[in-house]
């Protein structure tokens, strides 16, 4: 997959890298003056507004992967997987209107540092590693991985360079991200979300007017039998393997861990300037969300469609993970090339600097000051710098071995499925139900993992792709007495077995803590929801930005797209 690259091209793209790594310095440089205290430097001293957070929300959560593995989806399935990006937006809405409001109040650094004053340290221990560990291996290794494989594709750079690849785009988003702290990490996520948006646009338009709009889209579609593509909602024989009650049962769990209780993502919202721009930001975000089921899957189904059309002299991707760059080195013109390669470098430059950001935020709070208590403002700061370089050198050892994936976006996701599900579980109860105790919280959360952790190696023993766990695959069947329920057990969709998961930690949590009470403080009270509808008691801001008002549009019009496209 490579583009046809020409000089103005390169010039963009490396324009574009001079000018954000040098940006991202120079606001980090400016923020020196401060004295280099961690507040400043890990939470941008609380001074983040609600524009600015919904777009450093969106970057870091759109990488590479996203950008290559939504096209992909798009050209073999059509919009089904779209319902990762609209989805995202109703736990946005949670975000917003019941997170949120606790994590301001409670000036917490990092989420670990929420769940000790719900409910242990134990439990912000056992969140820290665990959120460490998703965001190196996850948030910054895959992210990497998919860039490199990219920009070998856009630039000709033979496989054998790939590690140096991946090098050299860590390295470039290291330099800002050490020197400037958070700072300078939402700054260049804002101009980076820009640069996206605009890329992403322009081979949208471009590849609509050249399927012959939304009609000659549908008439192609029509004409091959395949009008189910421009659908969300699927039935379970769908071939796109995401039925709509995989969907409906399984994003909740995932999507409240990724968007409410991942310090990756939610550390733009503890460094928000207020309660309501921590709101507005959430929301703002999820109204941005919506605009990837157009800018990037769709874009993959007009691949496909403009190959129906012959568009392309009977010409067609070697594989779907190609469509992207396929129909961008076809249609694309000279100059807008380069900045849709600036795109794919923004995408995973954000997401890599949110990462590597909250890594050194959640080691340098949650673990290493626990040891030296007395560390001064300076020293922690330091620590968080070198911890930043150390997770950098980490991702990009793993990144490589990445490749051993058939599908790089279904194994992330797949993982991401048998995470979520405690943590999930814990925070919920804790934000809704006085009765969640600490010991019911810790038990879950390391009970959930090692029972995550056995249902991934069984979904990974019914692919395919993994021979050497056939044996497995067909062990655990008879193990659990053969037959067509122990088939089903087995064979069960990671969506669904993330759901029942879920429903398993809330089980076990409740049942844990009513056999372990404890004293309900003052300081816990403070950090439950005596009821839901409590949430809604802030007045917020007066008019159409109050946050009951913006949460009521987002809602209705992301049901409305449902509607549209079911």
């Amino acid at each position: 997959m490579q583009f046809g690259i020409g000089t103005i091209d390169l010039i963009v793209i490396v324009v574009y890298l001079v000018g954000i790594v040098g940006f991202g310095c120079w606001v980090g440089l400016r923020h020196r003056h401060r004295g280099g205290e961690s507040k400043d430097y890990f939470l941008a001293g609380g001074t983040l507004t609600w524009p600015v957070i919904g777009l450093a929300l969106f970057s870091t959560n759109i990488s590479t992967l996203h950008l290559v593995s939504l096209a992909q989806e798009g050209y073999a399935n059509g919009l089904a997987f779209g319902n990762f990006e609209l989805m995202a937006g109703f736990t946005l809405i949670l975000l917003a209107l019941f997170f949120a409001p606790f994590y301001i109040r409670s000036r917490v650094a990092t989420l670990p540092d929420f769940l000790e004053r719900r409910y242990s340290r134990a439990s912000r221990d056992w969140l820290a590693f665990i959120s460490i560990v998703s965001a190196v291996f996850i948030h910054i290794g895959f992210t990497l991985y998919t860039a490199a494989l990219v920009m070998h594709g856009l630039l000709g750079i033979p496989d054998e360079y790939l590690l140096w690849t991946i090098i050299t785009i860590a390295g470039l988003t290291g330099i800002y991200t050490v020197i400037g702290g958070l700072i300078a990490v939402v700054t260049t996520e804002a101009i980076q979300t820009v640069v996206l948006l605009f890329g992403a646009v322009c081979v949208t338009v471009i590849a609509l007017v050249e399927a012959g709009g939304w009609s000659g889209i549908r008439e192609t579609l029509i004409a091959n039998g395949e009008l189910v593509k421009l659908t969300m909602l699927r039935s379970a024989d769908d071939p796109a393997g995401l039925p709509w009650y995989a969907v409906l049962l399984g994003y909740p769990v995932i999507g409240i861990w990724y968007w409410c209780t991942d310090q990756t993502i939610v550390q733009r919202v503890l460094g928000a300037k207020s309660e309501d721009h921590a709101r507005t930001g959430a929301l703002f975000a999820g109204a941005i969300k919506i605009l990837p089921v157009f800018i990037l899957v769709l874009p993959g189904l007009m691949c496909y469609v403009l190959v129906l059309q012959n568009a392309f002299d009977g010409q067609a991707p070697l594989e779907s993970k190609d469509a992207y760059a396929f129909m961008i080195e076809r249609i694309m013109p000279t100059g807008l090339r380069g900045v849709v390669a600036a795109a794919l470098l923004a995408a995973a430059m954000s997401t890599v600097s949110g990462a590597l950001n909250s890594v050194a935020t959640l080691f340098s709070y949650d673990l290493f000051q626990r040891w030296m208590p007395n560390l001064s403002e300076r020293r922690l700061v330091l620590i968080g710098r070198c911890v930043t370089i150390v997770a950098m050198i980490v991702a990009i050892a793993w990144s490589p071995f990445i490749a051993q994936f058939e599908s790089i976006f279904g194994m992330m996701a797949t993982m991401i499925c048998y995470i979520a599900p405690p943590i999930t579980a814990t925070f919920m109860l804790g934000v809704f139900w006085k009765g969640a105790s600490s010991k019911g919280s810790i038990a879950t959360l390391v009970v959930g993992f090692l029972v995550g952790v056995f249902a991934f190696v069984v979904s990974l023993s019914t692919k395919e792709s993994m021979q050497n766990l056939h044996g497995l695959h067909d062990g655990l069947i008879s193990l659990l007495g053969g037959g067509s329920f122990a088939t089903t057990v087995v064979n069960v969709h990671w969506m669904v077995a993330s759901f029942w998961l879920c429903m398993f930690c809330i089980v076990f949590h409740i049942v844990v803590s009513l056999l372990t009470p404890e004293e309900f403080t003052e300081d816990k009270a403070s950090l439950v929801w005596p009821h839901p509808l409590d949430a809604l008691r802030s007045p917020g801001w007066k008019g159409i930005g109050n946050y009951k008002v913006l949460s009521a549009l987002l809602f209705g019009t992301l049901v409305l797209i449902y509607v549209i496209l079911r």
